[in-house]
C-alpha cells in the first residue's frame, strides 16, 4: 500500500473489498495509527454494519468533545441494515472533515448494491484479495521497496519460496531482513541465510531437482521435508505445479510479449528463462506421464493411499522416469 498521510484519510472514507484479514488489517492499522498519531486523544470506534441503524452513523461519526479527530472502523459492510444505507452513503457523500470512515466489504455477492452506491458518493477503495502465487514474488519487490530498500526479483521469489504464500510472514521476513541486513545488499544468498532451513521444506526445491532430474538432490530434499514433517499434499503439490507450469510454456502462443507470456503461464517474467531451460529436456509425453503420476500422487497423499511418504517418493521416481521418455 502506498504511505499515506494524515490528510489522505482525515474528511474522507477509504473502502476496503476482499477477504484477506491481513491486507485488511494493515489498511486499517494504517489508518488508525495515522490519527492517533496526530492526536493521542483521537476516538477510535469500531463497529459491526450490522449494528449501523438509521441514527448510528451519525452519532459514530460526530467529533467527540474530548478529541480534536475520530477514526471509524466499521466491518462486514455486506451485514449493513437497509435503514442503514441511506444515512451511510449520505455521510460518505459529505463527511465531516476531522473524521477518518473506514468500511470493509469481506467480499462475494451480499451487499454489492451498496457497494455501488458507496463508490459513487466518493470512496478511496483498498483490494484485500489474496495475490495468486506468481504475484506474490512482484508484492515482495514492492514491501521491500516501502522499507526503502531495493531487491530484484529472483530475491523475492527466493523468498517466496523459502516463507511460502502467508502475505503476514513475508511481510515479517521482509521487515525482519530490512532491520537485520541494513548495512548490506539483500540478495538470493541472504535469503538462503536466514531462512535456508525453511526454503528446501516448502517442496518447490523438491520440484525443481526432480523436474530438472537431479536425482541425488531430489531424495535429499525429500528426505529433509520429512525430517521437517512437511506435509505430503505440500510437496506434491508443488511437483505437480511445477509440471503444469512446464507444459503450459511448451504450449503457449508464439510471439507473445515477455509479460504477456508470463501472465499466460502463471510466472513472473524472471522464471521464463529458467522455464525454458527446464523445458528443453521434456518430451511432451514424457511430460503428459508425469502429469499423471502427480495426479495419482496427490490422491494418494490425499487418502487414497496408506503410505503418504512412499506416494512421495515414488512420485519421484515416476517423473525422473518420465523425464526419459523420448
Amino acid at each position: 500500500m502506498a504511505k499515506l498521510a494524515l490528510a489522505d484519510v482525515l474528511g474522507g472514507t477509504r473502502l476496503i473489498t476482499g477477504p484477506d484479514e491481513f491486507l485488511a488489517a494493515r489498511t486499517i492499522e494504517t489508518v488508525r495509527d495515522l490519527v492517533v498519531a496526530a492526536d493521542p486523544d483521537a476516538d477510535v470506534v469500531t463497529i459491526a454494519a450490522a449494528d449501523v441503524g438509521a441514527g448510528a452513523m451519525a452519532e459514530i461519526a460526530s467529533p467527540s468533545l474530548f478529541a480534536a479527530s475520530r477514526c471509524v472502523i466499521v466491518g462486514s459492510l455486506e451485514d449493513l441494515p437497509v435503514e442503514g444505507v441511506e444515512p451511510l452513503v449520505a455521510y460518505v457523500t459529505d463527511p465531516a472533515p476531522d473524521v477518518a470512515l473506514v468500511l470493509h466489504h469481506t467480499g462475494g455477492q451480499k451487499g454489492k448494491a451498496v457497494l455501488d452506491q458507496i463508490r459513487k458518493a466518493g470512496v478511496t477503495e483498498v483490494k484485500a484479495a489474496a495475490l495468486k502465487r506468481w504475484e506474490l514474488s512482484g508484492w515482495v519487490v514492492q514491501e521491500f521497496r516501502a522499507h526503502r530498500t531495493k531487491v530484484d526479483e529472483s530475491t523475492a521469489s527466493a523468498l517466496v519460496d523459502a516463507v511460502g504464500d502467508d502475505m503476514r510472514a513475508l511481510a515479517g521476513a521482509v521487515d525482519q531482513l530490512t532491520t537485520d541486513c541494513a548495512d548490506e545488499t539483500i540478495s538470493e544468498k541472504v535469503v538462503r541465510r536466514y531462512f535456508g532451513g525453511r526454503a528446501e521444506v516448502s517442496g518447490f526445491a523438491v520440484a525443481d531437482a526432480v523436474i530438472e532430474g537431479r536425482t541425488a538432490a531430489a531424495f535429499e530434499q525429500l528426505r529433509w521435508a520429512f525430517s521437517t514433517r512437511v506435509d505430503p499434499v505440500l510437496i506434491t503439490s508443488a511437483v505437480a505445479g511445477g509440471l503444469r507450469g512446464l507444459a503450459r510454456y511448451r504450449h503457449a502462443p508464439h510471439g507473445l510479449r515477455e509479460a504477456d507470456l508470463a501472465r499466460e503461464i502463471g510466472v513472473p517474467p524472471f522464471k521464463l528463462k529458467h522455464l525454458g531451460r527446464q523445458s528443453r529436456d521434456w518430451s511432451d509425453r514424457g511430460l503428459a506421464r508425469a502429469i499423471q503420476a502427480a495426479a495419482i500422487a496427490d490422491a494418494d497423499v490425499k487418502g487414497g493411499g496408506g503410505d503418504r511418504q512412499w506416494a512421495c517418493e515414488r512420485l519421484l521416481i515416476a517423473v525422473l522416469r518420465a523425464r526419459a521418455v523420448a
